[in-house]
């Protein structure tokens, strides 16, 4: 699936404020309610990311963001972001199994 970084509007060089954005009919395909964590692999780093998705506002209708600062740290690595406004790059999101995933860069 395709993702779109996201920030909180305040994103910090330690990665902080960062995540991924899910659009809401994926994250309904691939995404499933009883999970409380997922953990995403992120492109050329060897250990998983655990990611809280128990929290109501990852259900609601307009969010379906993987927030981490793990995820941030990999994007600024990656000369991912910062992003000019209004212009993020799109990433893919990948099931492995289950509730594991790989981001990378599209």
């Amino acid at each position: 699936m395709i993702v779109t970084p996201w920030t909180n509007g305040s994103p910090l060089p330690s990665g902080a404020g960062y995540g991924v954005k899910i659009n809401v009919d994926d994250r309904n395909r691939y995404f499933q309610k009883e999970w409380q964590t997922v953990f995403v692999y992120l492109d050329g780093q060897p250990d998983p990311v655990e990611i809280n998705v128990a929290k109501k506002s990852f259900w609601t209708k307009t969010c379906g963001e993987l927030i981490s600062a793990e995820i941030g740290r990999w994007m600024i690595k990656n000369s991912l972001a910062p992003w000019y406004a209004n212009n993020p790059p799109k990433l893919i999101l990948e099931l492995i199994e289950n509730n594991r995933f790989l981001l990378k860069k599209k």
